[in-house]
């Protein structure tokens, strides 16, 4: 299906030049929040794995006896998860309004170590373009690692 024609509309009406858009309402990504089977099984694979220091962890406010703990990402920014134990969640799914995945940067050196410790560990990986790994985490959410600089992907600008 071509879908160009929708898209040039979309364009027109919606998209300002950069000079002409206003600043952003928000200071950026607080946290996102993912579900996890298992705490440490995540832990390891982000903070080892990944790289990503584990920076809090502590009862889930909303769900007693369930975990919510916290990954530095860099630029002030976290990702966070739950765990939430005697729900049968089932294995991860990608649905209408979920999450397809999340794209992280990273440095172009750090992009080809955790090639590296991904291979070791044993996840499959799948790059685009030179610059993006595609790998799905020990719960099965699909990740995305790019080296492109933020507010960049495959050479252009997106923000």
């Amino acid at each position: 299906m071509d879908r160009t024609a929708e898209w040039e509309a979309l364009r027109a009406a919606y998209l300002r030049p950069k000079a002409n858009r206003p600043a952003s309402t928000a200071r950026g990504v607080h946290h996102v929040a993912v579900l996890c089977a298992d705490v440490e099984r995540t832990i390891r694979f982000y903070q080892d794995v990944l790289g990503f220091p584990l920076t809090d962890l502590f009862e889930n406010r909303d769900y007693r006896g369930s975990t919510h703990f916290f990954f530095d990402i860099g630029n002030g920014n976290a990702l966070a998860f739950f765990d939430l134990p005697g729900l049968d969640l089932g294995p991860y799914a990608e649905v209408l309004g979920g999450l397809h995945h999340l794209a992280i940067s990273v440095t172009p050196e750090h992009w080809a170590a955790a090639r590296e410790r991904l291979a070791a560990a044993g996840v499959a990986t799948d790059v685009v373009s030179g610059v993006s790994m595609y790998f799905r985490d020990p719960d099965g959410t699909r990740l995305e690692l790019l080296s492109d600089p933020l507010g960049e992907m495959y050479g252009n600008i997106v923000l």
